[in-house]
């Protein structure tokens, strides 16, 4: 008679355990855990917070490679060098939470929303139904509820996306079903061309989803912006009329709130009054400046927000709630994200359960398996409150202002212009090169000095700062202040550095 069960290819039955004792002893594993929590401690959250130790060690990819031994093997490791494995990982990685980490828009630490990432991890849910997560379906309605009442909707809808990224996309998908919901049975067989209208300083993101979606990124028209990077008003109505009158249909714009580069934010309620006008979808992407809505000093950044129809919000960016936690925010009450994105599926969402079948909200998301991102920012929420919140967003203000005012006093920082946000976006002109603008070749030299300090302060693992180009401008640093952990001493000893690095280029 053949077996009753197959074993795994190339298994040998003599080499099976006991079916009778679990393959993982948890007394081991535990014990492992706890040493690796220590590691944990020692090296990410004592010496990656002090800003005495450096901020990367930095090797070659090669060099790299061979110091994590990264070969997958067919027998385990013993546990002494598998706690070696978790000290290497935690001493080659960046850290992102030393305070002269200033290279992206997520950095710092907050310990309430690590203690929620922690219990995410260890509880290991899948935000889909009211039986699986039932606290954390409660708790992402409590959470998007407090975030859309800072925006200024009493009703509306909302999910945790996977980045700003997909928050746009879930955006952009939603616009398009709301005009012709016929394309979530029918395709885009039957569809006109579809236009996008966003500013060129937006987030690739945009382009990204018309080409996800199947729109085409040659269906994104930029409209004009000022020098400060904001949409232009009067550009963005002729290029929908003139759209319109080349048989295109447009039906979304994607506002900015904090753009990447600049920081700049996009007149909200003008352009409020635009797409009211067309009838178009109004999307603000505030996965960056969001967090503006916090404080009463500085929330009229985005004014008019009340009046968009969906507006995505990074909490894991100025908040610093920790990766990822992207929220998509609706003012629509009829069940739009369910609606375009349902399955349906009967083995998960049965429509006899004994509870309230409302809660498996599921169906509301693309994905199937989402994690919970809600339970460290209602966790850091909880602790702080919002005045707390508020205080972090009006103290990275008052940083960037003392950063600025240090600037003008020294010699070789020219600022791209004064930032609205938190981005301070300058140039460094080294000794050699002051005075001599008037050059043939200053451009061209001046483009390679924030690669080369870069590169340097990389290698020394002192700080890390991007930098970029923008339009014809060469490459400038784009400094952006944000951690509650960093003061006034971390912007002096951010311009020393660049100095130090950039003084004999």
């Amino acid at each position: 008679m053949a077996n009753m069960f197959l074993l795994p290819y190339g298994q040998d039955p003599a080499n099976l355990r006991d079916l009778n004792q679990p393959l993982i002893d948890h007394s081991e594993g535990q014990l492992f855990l706890n040493e690796a929590f220590k590691i944990i401690m020692e090296e990410v959250l004592c010496k990656g917070t002090d800003a005495k130790q450096k901020v990367c060690e930095w090797k070659e990819p090669e060099e790299l490679a061979l110091l994590l031994d990264l070969e997958l093997r067919a027998t385990g490791e013993p546990q002494q060098r598998l706690l070696q494995r978790v000290k290497d990982v935690a001493k080659y990685s960046i850290k992102t939470c030393h305070p002269h980490f200033f290279n992206q828009q997520f950095a710092g630490l907050d310990y309430h929303a690590l203690a929620g990432r922690f219990l995410t991890e260890a509880l290991n849910t899948n935000l889909f139904t009211y039986e699986v997560a039932p606290v954390f379906i409660l708790m992402e309605t409590e959470v998007l509820r407090g975030l859309r009442q800072l925006v200024g909707w009493t009703e509306g809808d909302g999910i945790f996306c996977p980045g700003g990224s997909a928050s746009n996309m879930y955006a952009m998908n939603l616009a398009r079903y709301r005009l012709f919901p016929e394309v979530k049975s029918q395709g885009l067989w039957g569809l006109p061309r579809l236009t996008i209208f966003t500013s060129p300083e937006s987030h690739y993101s945009v382009k990204k989803g018309a080409a996800f979606l199947g729109m085409g990124t040659d269906n994104v028209v930029l409209v004009k912006v000022d020098d400060g990077g904001h949409m232009i008003l009067e550009d963005l109505d002729e290029k929908i009329k003139l759209a319109k009158s080349q048989g295109a249909v447009p039906f979304f714009v994607s506002c900015t709130s904090g753009t990447t580069v600049q920081g700049a934010f996009d007149p909200l309620d003008r352009i409020a009054g635009v797409c009211e006008k067309h009838k178009l979808w109004m999307h603000v992407d505030a996965a960056w400046g969001g967090s503006v809505l916090f404080s009463k000093q500085h929330r009229h950044l985005m004014k008019g927000v009340d009046r968009a129809d969906s507006v995505s919000w990074n909490p894991h960016k100025m908040l610093m709630a920790g990766l990822q936690c992207s929220a998509l925010l609706l003012r629509d009450t009829t069940n739009l994200l369910k609606k375009c994105h349902s399955a349906n599926a009967t083995y998960l969402f049965q429509q006899d359960k004994f509870y309230d079948v409302n809660l498996d909200v599921g169906d509301k998301s693309v994905q199937c398996s989402r994690k919970v991102d809600c339970l460290k920012l209602w966790l850091m929420w909880k602790a702080v409150g919002s005045i707390g919140l508020a205080e972090r967003v009006d103290k990275a203000f008052i940083l960037v202002r003392y950063l600025v005012e240090q600037m003008k006093k020294r010699e070789g920082f020219l600022l791209l212009r004064e930032p609205e946000f938190v981005n301070v976006c300058f140039w460094f002109i080294p000794p050699s090169m002051r005075g001599k603008e008037e050059n043939a070749d200053y451009q061209e030299r001046l483009a390679k000095v924030a690669p080369v300090i870069k590169e340097r302060m990389m290698k020394q693992g002192t700080m890390m700062v991007g930098y970029q180009p923008l339009g014809n401008k060469v490459n400038f640093f784009r400094m952006v202040v944000f951690s509650p952990l960093v003061c006034q001493k971390d912007m002096d000893f951010f311009l020393d550095e660049i100095e130090k690095l950039g003084n004999d280029l």
